[in-house]
């Protein structure tokens, strides 16, 4: 009787061994199912956020987005890209064809002696001014700041080719033009600043908007290929009926008033 329990009692104790056993074996497995289920989505997860890394680390940015941008021809240009900008009287027989680049020291110079001659010029019907905007600047030294103010130019320009001017004129003022170094025209905030000068920008909200939303930066980097397209070295250069004007040494461009009418006169004769 003993030896009979005491069989069965082995016997019932193995029985629950091997059932806890399968117990345990089966949630061995369900936490290996769980766990391989989440490594697979982590890793799947982890190869989504790499990629999804790689493709905005190599979408294209600031200026070199801009090459894609819609292109915005701005008001009173002319020409299948609104590339050509000439401002003047209709009746004006000759152009001056003025080659620029915003961070230019020489161009502020140039403007600052004898833009104002220049304005007098095209106000009294004399010449009219054909405007190439150039960034070369922005290769050599470097930077964004040319190709910046140009866009903005543009901006000025869509108000009206008055504002273009003023605006142009103040960029290249003593107080307002940086160093060529100093890539301060980069900032919108302060070719606003320098816009404030001028009553028909200050204050315009489409052209602060357009300044900021940089709507004319695409046409900016269309209006510079022209410089590189005609194969102008520097500037200012100034050219009237595809000949270069110059001062006394007959290489740099006229930089006083007595040199540029002087120039410009004999320019007009030929």
């Amino acid at each position: 009787m003993s030896k009979r329990n005491s069989q069965s009692s082995k016997t019932a104790a193995r029985e629950r061994l091997r059932e806890e056993r399968e117990r345990q074996a089966k949630r061995a497995k369900t936490r290996r199912q769980i766990i391989v289920a989440a490594s697979v989505v982590a890793v799947l997860a982890a190869a989504g956020g790499i990629g999804y890394a790689v493709v905005q680390a190599n979408k294209p940015t600031g200026w070199d987005a801009a090459k894609s941008k819609p292109l915005v021809k701005p008001a009173n240009t002319t020409g299948s890209d609104g590339t050509t900008v000439v401002i003047g009287k209709s009746t004006a027989k000759k152009t001056l064809t003025v080659y620029e680049d915003p961070r230019c020291p020489i161009c502020a110079q140039f403007e600052e002696t004898v833009g104002s001659t220049v304005k007098k010029d095209i106000d009294d019907g004399k010449i009219k001014l054909h405007y190439v905007g150039a960034t070369f600047l922005d290769q050599n030294l470097p930077g964004v700041g040319s190709k910046n103010a140009l866009s903005a130019l543009g901006a000025a320009l869509n108000v009206s080719p008055e504002a273009f001017l003023e605006y142009r004129s103040a960029m290249y003022s003593t107080k307002w033009h940086p160093d060529e170094q100093d890539d301060k025209f980069k900032d919108d905030s302060y070719l606003l600043q320098i816009a404030d000068t001028v009553p028909a920008l200050k204050g315009n909200a489409a052209f602060q908007k357009a300044v900021k939303d940089g709507t004319y930066d695409r046409w900016a980097l269309e209006e510079s290929k022209i410089f590189n397209k005609d194969g102008i070295q520097g500037t200012p250069t100034l050219k009237m009926d595809g000949k270069t004007l110059t001062g006394p040494d007959g290489k740099n461009p006229p930089m006083n008033v007595a040199d540029f009418n002087k120039a410009l006169d004999a320019a007009m004769k030929g």
